[in-house]
């Protein structure tokens, strides 16, 4: 037998082992009872959720079978979770569910299989002491065949898993790390966090299947993936609108992929403002036996991309999305009720948001089902934090189950794009791209954004983003001006917002802290009153409003998590603020919704150098530079200089852009100054190309070309036409840089271009 050491309220030992009485609050701990994935149900189902006994233990253990399973757990609540019954939130790498189970009369003959919603993280399954399957990842569904593992009468159930956050192989997410939470890492989730269930099929049944809206033709392009097909087996497929038949579809003689048009004849659109769902049924018979019924639903809607534009059925629909993280103060990972579900999409939409970023977490389908019913718009992303990105042991197991991933959730009409990446360093890179191209492979109807901010290294991408949490709305409007995209970058730039002409959006800003404990923090200063906090709210907000570049924003966030408070709820869900007032901030009129980009933003322009960046190559201006306090005058156009250091851009020590640096700088300030000639050849804009990192300004022959206060990330293209028409000069002119460290890395590089357009 084997031995365990715990240490938990209201228990005693016993030759080791730790028992825990606590029979009272569990009969009082909310059990999850609904079907766990409305997307494929069937009549014949059994929920497992409830009381599972429960072993812990760091050491490795082979196999717990016949041993004493010292506690008893609420599944699917995680052991950190207080609805679990135990609460403990220290570090343990093995958990043990046992359960006695039997089987109802009614599924005599029939394939069972046993679901796991999601289980954290490397899981293994056992029936009667026999493994009926292992699965690797915390974050999706996965199901075994059972059958053959199951006898007459009762039967044992045990579920094993191994979850090691500490190890650099697993992806994390917003899990901590550290024994307690910090920062923006919260409690972890060990083990079983979603629904566990039996469901009994036909021996030949459907095991997925991917729906494609095709509005124009009036259909459903249907790919259905079979189990053990046979001769002569037909599948149906019926539409219905609130329960009338509108289409019906079959073919005869199944494959283990079929696919077929099922007609939707003046298809009714979901979109936000009427998310209109059909219902679906897959019937799979041999002549008149059904072998198989599965009851879904779609939306008809389509995603598409035009210029700089995402539409949803052909319209510019802009996305005001908050960040959404899934955290509940009792069930962590793990919402307490469906209803808890449901009710944060209402709580969004009460402040005028119309969709979220599912934020380093894959939601449970039922969050899902109630963004379809709601229309409510939602990003799939991934948990990637916490995983080295250059161990191969690590990048296998996101790569499968990013594709289950995308596979379990293809169907949703709520999901109007994919984003695998968080936030991610530039050595992810190679995997970030091997993860876009599979899932383009998978998923050709949304966009797929690379990484949410910082680090975009796809060499086409489909869409871009940035994150800026500058608190101050002045110099954030100067920062997300529509001028800033109003001309395109030259591609050797890199992948700055306005690099291509693809959509784009501030994917996260904001995160104004409000009334925080001493232990808790929010983004900038705290403002000094709430009308100085709704001020900053709108004003923010009202930047990316205004810019008709901007597809949308996200706002972080939804509701406080733990020591993070800088949502609009509390992290129990009671308001912090007047919700109207955030809804009518939110909810002004979008520049892009009445004039979207639909056309490329490029003018055609051919550009001239006469400053060069480092990408520029050849071209890269030599510059004079001082980390020295320079004198009154050093700006100035007859500046004596020549004792000043020589180097050429860029200048800095910044993670991320080391293959730009040419000259090492880790000081707190530098003054840099160079010369260059204009022939007088006429143009029609100027362009100012700059990375810069912190408060950098540039004077053009002595006389402010331009400011700007915290950094950007990636070189970003400023718009001065009017200030160099006013400031070159015929002959030699003098282009001089002030830049300041603040924390962090620094940089700075930058080019003066001069276009006209082509003839």
């Amino acid at each position: 037998m084997a031995k365990f050491s715990f240490r938990a309220a209201g228990s005693f030992m016993l030759a080791g082992i730790v028992f825990t009485l606590c029979a009272g609050t569990f009969a009082q701990l909310p059990v999850r009872l609904e079907h766990p994935n409305p997307q494929l149900m069937r009549e014949d189902w059994l929920n497992l959720n409830g009381t599972w006994e429960f072993a812990e233990t760091d050491e490795e253990v082979a196999f717990l079978g016949d041993a004493v399973y010292p506690d008893h757990i609420v599944v699917p609540f995680c052991r950190e979770s207080t609805l679990s019954g135990l609460g403990r939130t220290g570090f343990i790498k093995n958990v043990w569910y046992r359960r006695r189970i039997e089987l109802p009369e009614t599924w005599t003959g029939k394939k069972v299989l046993l679901h796991v919603g999601a289980c954290d993280w490397k899981t293994a399954v056992y029936i009667n002491d026999a493994l009926i399957g292992e699965h690797t990842g915390g974050s999706v569904a996965f199901a075994f065949d059972s059958t053959a593992a199951l006898k007459p009468g009762g039967n044992t159930v045990i579920i094993h898993a191994f979850d090691d956050t500490r190890s650099g192989v697993q992806a994390c997410g917003k899990q901590s790390q550290k024994r307690e939470s910090y920062g923006c890492l919260y409690t972890r989730t060990t083990g079983i966090w979603q629904t566990v269930w039996l469901e009994a099929v036909g021996q030949t049944s459907v095991k997925r299947f991917e729906a494609a809206p095709d509005i124009s033709n009036e259909m459903l392009h249907l790919n259905v993936h079979v189990d053990n097909p046979g001769e002569g087996m037909t599948l149906s497929a019926v539409a219905k609108a609130d329960g009338v038949e509108v289409g019906r579809m079959g073919v005869t003689g199944l494959g283990t992929a079929v696919g077929l048009d099922l007609p939707v004849p003046q298809p009714r659109l979901w979109s936000v403002k009427d998310p209109f769902l059909y219902e679906l049924e897959l019937i799979v018979l041999a002549g008149d036996t059904v072998l198989d019924r599965v009851s879904s639903y779609f939306g008809m809607r389509e995603v598409e991309i035009q210029g700089r534009a995402i539409l949803l059925n052909g319209e510019p629909v802009f996305q005001r999305l908050v960040l959404d993280q899934g955290f509940y103060p009792d069930g962590i990972w793990t919402a307490p009720r469906e209803e808890a579900l449901k009710k944060d999409i209402l709580l969004a939409q009460a402040a005028g948001f119309n969709g979220a970023r599912l934020h380093q977490k894959v939601f449970e389908p039922r969050f899902l089902y109630w963004a379809d019913k709601l229309g409510y718009l939602v990003w799939g992303e991934f948990p990637n934090w916490g995983m080295d990105y250059e161990k191969e042991a690590a990048q296998k197991p996101v790569i499968a189950e990013w594709e289950e991933i995308v596979y379990r959730d293809y169907n949703h009409p709520s999901i109007i794009g994919w984003c695998p990446f968080n936030e991610t360093p530039p050595s992810a890179a190679p995997l970030q791209k091997e993860v876009v191209d599979l899932t383009q492979r998978i998923d050709f109807s949304r966009p797929v954004l690379e990484s949410s901010g910082y680090a975009h290294a796809y060499p086409e991408p489909m869409l871009l983003d940035a994150h800026d949490y500058d608190q101050n709305p002045e110099s954030f409007g100067k920062r997300w001006a529509p001028s800033a995209f109003e001309t395109t970058l030259p591609a050797r730039y890199g992948s700055g917002p306005a690099a291509l002409p693809v959509p784009f959006f501030v994917s996260e800003y904001g995160g104004i802290g409000w009334n925080l404990n001493p232990e808790a923090w929010g983004y900038g200063n705290t403002p000094e009153s709430l009308d100085a906090f709704y001020a900053r709210y709108d004003g923010l907000t009202k930047v990316l409003l205004d810019n008709r570049y901007m597809f949308g924003f996200c706002y972080t966030q939804l509701t406080n998590v733990e020591q993070e408070q800088n949502g609009i709820y509390n992290y129990d869900r009671t308001p912090k603020f007047d919700v109207k007032r955030i809804h009518a901030s939110n909810t002004r009129p979008a520049a892009y919704e009445q004039n979207p980009p639909v056309a490329e933003a490029s003018e055609n322009l051919v550009w001239t150098v006469l400053v060069g960046a480092q990408p520029d190559g050849d071209q890269a201006a030599t510059w004079r530079y001082t980390e020295a306090e320079a004198p009154d005058g050093w700006e100035q156009p007859g500046f004596e200089d020549a004792t000043w250091k020589e180097g050429k851009g860029a200048f800095g020590h910044k993670d991320g852009s080391e293959k730009f640096i040419s000259t090492p700088w880790q000081g707190k300030e530098i003054y840099l100054r160079s010369t260059f000639n204009y022939d007088g050849a006429s143009f029609d804009n100027a362009m100012l190309v700059i990375h810069y990192d912190n408060d950098t300004t540039v004077y053009l022959n002595g006389k402010p070309l331009f400011a700007a206060d915290k950094w950007n990330d990636a070189y970003r293209g400023v718009d001065v036409t009017d200030t160099v028409r006013t400031l070159l000069q015929d002959g030699e002119n003098t282009i001089a840089v002030h830049t300041r460290q603040d924390t962090g890395g620094q940089f700075i590089d930058l080019a003066l271009l001069i276009g006209s357009r082509a003839e």
